[in-house]
């Protein structure tokens, strides 16, 4: 059933239009649809609007529908008129970014950035453009130049929308002047919202390297934690075990580990952190770095090379005491030497899984070895398939080279990895540490690793760096620790990794139009699953309407 109109052209060559109701009916012999007339409404000049009217409104009853009559609402008509008018002009990512600055002010970066720059008496918006560069670090990682000319338009961000390339540069110089005073500011601030607890300090280092010919005074030539001869810098971390960054610091690419720890030590003493253990992997064990950390943190505990030390090898690993059982697979014993001050503590952790793993990697590799030495009559040393299995890392310590100069499988080599499977010292000085408590201290140290896969690979994407001033290569570093804060925090929230958090905040989005008189931005209906995300972050749903402007 529908209504029909018809229009009839008379003799003088006007036209009239009638309605009519009707349905089609298929014809009995041709088998053809025929309209069939059940009432006719007249001319549409003469007609009665409020028949059908009374029509529609017995119909819409019935099914449960709603009947508006533009002429008694004429603010609908008005609306519906205004909306066959809009222009879509585009839709932009809004959610992510709404996060990272709710972050950033929940942290208290803008509130401290926005106090430097009024007591310098600066008007240019350095907080906004580093609030850009550590959210661009986050969502969709690139050059300044590239946030500022192609990422900045692809999201909502109506607070930097006033940034220029030039106020980048000139906020990452003005970062770099006030660098310590920011991150003692926001370490404290955050370790006041969040409780945190800082008993124990994670330390470790990384490089970032760099495509260049020439040396300068930061980026040295040196071996990369990657492998390789590069120009580098060192990156220095120091985070909770929540993974939570307390401070960082950059070094020439050609310093070493154990030479960090005399600005570190500075560095930790001048905040006057309470009690606080310093935990460190093998690198940064030496008798000047245990006396500095002694010095700076109080107390520390680190992993030992136990095939490098005497001491260790000849009174740790064969010390007959028992162990004590921490857990199924984990096993303890401490092991004192020395007496009185100089005494030294160790504490020989024995992992049984891990040792079973370790000795049938071994058993594979020396299987093998068997194998390609029974393929060669001439076992010379200086044979091509010789120097190959010598210059691997992987053969080479099962490897001897004998007076003749040939090679062989040192079986002196091999009873003597078997004393390490499956064990590891750590040393420290805190007398109050339960075995259970270093032990899996230590192996807490993989939270660190994961912040520098997050700054280096995985998120963040450190490098390439696109500087040449060291002053901007530092601040560079500075700007992705404080992404890596920021991700890290919001992880805490929600439980779960960044890129999961960014994808669902990424399906809220907003969208512009234009009508005749105003400019309009719209953000999209909230799934249920991104409303909970921003719930867990501590985030209020955005109003609907985001922006109404005038049109110029």
């Amino acid at each position: 059933m529908y209504l029909r109109t018809v229009t009839r052209t008379n003799k003088d060559g006007s036209k009239v239009k009638y309605y009519q109701l009707a349905h089609n009916e298929r014809h009995p012999v041709t088998r053809k649809p025929v309209a069939k007339i059940i009432h006719n409404f007249g001319r549409d000049d003469e007609f009665d609007p409020d028949q059908l009217k009374r029509l529609c409104s017995s119909i819409a009853r019935v099914c449960g529908l709603k009947v508006v009559d533009p002429a008694k609402e004429p603010d609908n008509h008005e609306n519906t008129q205004q909306a066959d008018e809009f222009t879509l002009i585009g839709t932009r990512t809004f959610g992510s970014v709404l996060a990272i600055e709710a972050l950033w002010e929940k942290l208290d970066i803008g509130n401290k950035l926005r106090k430097l720059c009024k007591k310098k008496k600066l008007k240019v918006p350095h907080e906004r453009a580093l609030l850009a560069m550590t959210a661009n670090r986050l969502c969709k990682p690139e050059s300044k130049l590239g946030t500022w000319d192609r990422w900045l338009t692809t999201v909502y961000m109506p607070t930097c929308s006033s940034v220029k390339l030039d106020h980048m540069y000139e906020a990452m110089d003005f970062l770099h002047d006030h660098i310590a005073e920011v991150e003692e500011a926001i370490f404290f601030s955050t370790a006041n919202l969040f409780n945190l607890d800082v008993d124990l300090i994670f330390y470790d280092t990384t490089t970032a390297s760099f495509s260049v010919d020439q040396e300068d005074e930061i980026r040295k030539y040196g071996r990369s934690k990657e492998g390789g001869w590069n120009a580098q810098v060192v990156v220095a971390l120091a985070v909770t075990k929540d993974g939570l960054p307390v401070r960082s610091w950059v070094f020439p690419g050609n310093t070493t580990d154990v030479n960090t720890i005399e600005t570190v030590r500075k560095d930790l003493r001048d905040w006057n952190l309470n009690r606080t253990l310093f935990v460190a992997d093998a690198g940064l064990n030496s008798i000047k770095n245990r006396q500095e950390l002694s010095r700076a943190c109080g107390k520390y505990l680190l992993a030992t090379r136990m095939a490098s030390v005497a001491e260790i090898k000849k009174k740790v690993l064969s010390n007959r005491s028992r162990y004590i059982v921490l857990k199924d697979n984990l096993r303890a014993k401490e092991v004192i030497i020395g007496n009185g001050e100089r005494r030294r503590r160790y504490i020989l952790c024995h992992n049984l899984k891990e040792e079973k793993r370790q000795k049938a990697h071994r058993e594979e590799v020396v299987t093998y070895l068997k194998e390609e030495l029974s393929k060669h009559k001439d076992k010379k040393a200086t044979a091509r398939w010789a120097i190959d299995l010598l210059a691997s890392k992987r053969y080479k310590r099962y490897l001897t080279v004998t007076k003749t100069g040939k090679i062989r499988i040192d079986r002196k080599k091999i009873k003597e990895v078997e004393r390490y499977d499956g064990k590891w010292v750590i040393e420290t000085n805190d007398d109050t540490i339960s075995l259970e408590d270093a032990a899996s201290g230590y192996k807490s140290l993989l939270v660190i690793e994961r912040c520098f896969r997050s700054l280096k690979r995985t998120q963040i994407q450190m490098m390439p760096m696109y500087h040449r001033a060291n002053r901007r290569i530092k601040t560079h570093v500075k700007i992705c620790v404080l992404a890596l804060l920021i991700e890290r925090i919001a992880e805490q929230f929600c439980g779960v990794p960044w890129n999961h958090i960014r994808r669902e905040l990424e399906r809220l989005q907003a969208t512009e139009f234009l009508s005749e008189t105003h400019r309009i931005i719209r953000r999209n209906e909230i799934a249920p699953t991104t409303q909970s995300t921003l719930k867990k972050l501590g985030i209020s749903v955005p109003n609907a309407v985001l922006a109404l402007t005038p049109r110029t």
